[in-house]
C-alpha cells in the first residue's frame, strides 16, 4: 500500500453524462474535498482537437480551466489523450499549454492502434510529463496477436501501463492473467481501470492490487461512461477498513453528496441492458444512448445485445404489407403517448365515428386502450418494447382489430411479437422517408402513414414540453419529432394538422371539438 496510487477521474469519465460541463461549485467542492482525502492523481479532463460540435470546458481543458485547477487542487493533475483523434503533430499544441499545470498525461489506446500510440508518447514524452497508457478493451486482448507481440515495445516510453476493463466484464481471473500477460513482457508499473457493469469494479480493483498494480482508478459514486466506474467513496471505505489508509470522512461526505444528486437527475449506474454488454463485451456507447431513450425499455435493449452477442441480426423477419391492396385512407389520425389523447378522447372517438375512413395509427401503445371500441380501421406501432405494452394496456386479452407494424428487417431492438397478435404484424418495406431516428415510434407511423396513402395527418397526444425544464431524454425526443415532423412535409408533400394542444411546431393547429358540431 505503500506504493499505492489513486486517481480520481470523476471530470473526465463523468463528463460522458455531462458532456464535460460541471458546475464551478460543484467543481470547488469537488477540489476542496480530496484535498483532505488520500488520493494522489485527478484527472479532469481531456485534451482535445477541435470537433464539429459543444463539448464542454473539461472536454478541451484550456489553459484557463487547468490554472483554476491547479489553484484549487493540491493534488496531481492529469488530463487523457485519445489517440485516435491525436496524431504526433498535434502534440505541441496541445501540451504545450499544460506544462507546469498538469504532471500526468495519460493516452487511450486501442490495442490495434498500439504501435501509433508509442510513436505518440514518444513526442509527449519530450515535454517531461508522466506518461500512462490506458489500454482499452483487456477481454479481447488475447485474440489481438499484434498488439501482444509489441507490448514489450513501450519499455522506457512510459510509466504507468493501465489494463482498462471497457466492456465492465471481466472476473478476478481474467484480472491475474491479464496482469501475468503484461508483467511477463514489460518492466513498467501496472495500473487498473475497471468498469462496473457487472458490479465487480471493486473486487476486480483489489485483485489488481493484490496483484501488484500500483495505480488504480475510481470515480465519486462511480459516474463514468454507461454503467459506471468503481466508486472512489466505497474503494478508500474499503482500504480503510484495512487500515490501509486513513480517511477523512467528512471530506468524503461533502463530495459525494452532491454527486449523489446529479446521480438522480442523469442515472448512471448498472441495469440490466449494462450487464448484458458487460457479460459478453459489447460496446457501451450504443447500449448508453438506448438506455437514455424512453422508448427503448430496458428488456428490449437486453433482448438487443443478447442477438449481438449471438451474431444474430434479428430473430423474426415479417412478411411485408401490401398496402396497395387494403383500404388506403387520405386522412389518417396519429395518436401518440401525450396525455392530451386521453383526455379527449370522447371527442376525438366522435369525431372518428363521424368520418369512419379515417386510418387510426397508434404510434405508442399507451393510449390505445381508449380507442378500442371504434369502426375505424386502426394500426399499432410495435418499436422497442410496445408488444409488452400493448399486452400490458389491454390486460393479456388481445382481441384487438388491427394490424400491427414493425420497423423493416434487421431490427435494432429485435422482435417481440405478442403470440394472439401472430397473425396481424407485419413489417414496413426498406425504403423510410427518412434516414435518421428510422426506428422511432413517430417515424414509424409516419411512413405507415404515407404508405397508406395519406395527404392529411391528423394528430393527437403530441403534446410536446413545456417551456420548463425538462429532462435531457425528453428533450432528444422533442427534437427527433420536430425533425421527423418537418421531413414528411417537405418529402412527401403532406399536410399535418395537430388536433390537441401541443408544443411542437406542426404547421398547422386545429381543435377538434370545432370538428364535431352535431
Amino acid at each position: 500500500m505503500e506504493n499505492l496510487k489513486i486517481l480520481d477521474c470523476t471530470l473526465r469519465d463523468g463528463g460522458y453524462y455531462t458532456g464535460w460541463d460541471f458546475e464551478d461549485k460543484l467543481t470547488e467542492i469537488y477540489f476542496e474535498s480530496f484535498n483532505d482525502l488520500p488520493v494522489d492523481y485527478l484527472e479532469i479532463g481531456y485534451r482535445s482537437n477541435p470537433m464539429n460540435t459543444y463539448l464542454g470546458k473539461y472536454f478541451y481543458c484550456p489553459r484557463i480551466v487547468l490554472e483554476r485547477c491547479k489553484e484549487l487542487s493540491n493534488k496531481k493533475l492529469a488530463i487523457i489523450l485519445d489517440e485516435k483523434n491525436v496524431r504526433k503533430e498535434h502534440v505541441n499544441d496541445l501540451l504545450n499549454p499544460c506544462v507546469g499545470l498538469i504532471n500526468m498525461v495519460r493516452i487511450a489506446v486501442d490495442p490495434q492502434n498500439f504501435g501509433r500510440a508509442i510513436g505518440l508518447a514518444e513526442e509527449v514524452a519530450k515535454l517531461g510529463f508522466e506518461i500512462c497508457f490506458n489500454v482499452m478493451y483487456m477481454s479481447k486482448w488475447e485474440s489481438e496477436k499484434q498488439f501482444l507481440a509489441q507490448i514489450g515495445n513501450v519499455d522506457g516510453v512510459i510509466d504507468y501501463f493501465y489494463m482498462v476493463d471497457s466492456y465492465g466484464g471481466v472476473f478476478p481471473n481474467d484480472v491475474k492473467k491479464a496482469y501475468d500477460i503484461v508483467r511477463n513482457k514489460l518492466d513498467v508499473k501496472i495500473g487498473f481501470h475497471g468498469h462496473n457493469n457487472l458490479e465487480l469494479g471493486l473486487i476486480n480493483t483489489l485483485t489488481a492490487i493484490d496483484c501488484g498494480a500500483v495505480i488504480v482508478d475510481a470515480t465519486v459514486t462511480g459516474m463514468g461512461r454507461g454503467a459506471g466506474n468503481l466508486s472512489t467513496e466505497l474503494l478508500l471505505t474499503t482500504l480503510n477498513s484495512q487500515n490501509k489508509i486513513e480517511l477523512n470522512f467528512n471530506a468524503l461526505s461533502m463530495v459525494v453528496d452532491p454527486f449523489s444528486e446529479m446521480q438522480k437527475d442523469f442515472g448512471w449506474g448498472t441495469n440490466l441492458p449494462y450487464m448484458v454488454s458487460g457479460a459478453h463485451s459489447l460496446p457501451q456507447k450504443e447500449v448508453m444512448e438506448w438506455v437514455t431513450k424512453r422508448y427503448y425499455s430496458l428488456n428490449s435493449i437486453a433482448r438487443a445485445l443478447s442477438n449481438q452477442s449471438k451474431g444474430l441480426k434479428d430473430n423474426t423477419e415479417l412478411s411485408k404489407l401490401d398496402f396497395k391492396g387494403i383500404g388506403n385512407s387520405d386522412t389518417v389520425l396519429l395518436i401518440g403517448g401525450g396525455p392530451s389523447a386521453v383526455n379527449h378522447n370522447e371527442a376525438l372517438k366522435t369525431f372518428l365515428n363521424l368520418h369512419p375512413d379515417i386510418i387510426v395509427i397508434h404510434a405508442s401503445s399507451k393510449n390505445a386502450r381508449s380507442y378500442d371500441n371504434i369502426e375505424n380501421d386502426q394500426y399499432y406501432c410495435l418499436v422497442g418494447n410496445e408488444g409488452y405494452r400493448l399486452e400490458k394496456v389491454f390486460n393479456n386479452h388481445l382481441e384487438i382489430q388491427g394490424k400491427c407494424i414493425l420497423p423493416p428487417f434487421p431490427r435494432k431492438m429485435g422482435t417481440y411479437i405478442p403470440e394472439a397478435l401472430s397473425n396481424c404484424s407485419y413489417e414496413l418495406q426498406d425504403e423510410m422517408f427518412t434516414e435518421k431516428f428510422k426506428d422511432s415510434h413517430t417515424a414509424i407511423a409516419l411512413q405507415t402513414a404515407c404508405e397508406l396513402g395519406a395527404k392529411t395527418i391528423y394528430l393527437a397526444g403530441y403534446d410536446g414540453y413545456t417551456t420548463e425544464i425538462i429532462q435531457k431524454n425528453e428533450q432528444e425526443l422533442f427534437l427527433e419529432n420536430e425533425y421527423l415532423f418537418e421531413k414528411i412535409v417537405k418529402a412527401k408533400d403532406i399536410k399535418l394538422v395537430s388536433l390537441t394542444a401541443t408544443y411542437y411546431g406542426i404547421p398547422e393547429k386545429e381543435s377538434v371539438y370545432s370538428k364535431i358540431d352535431i
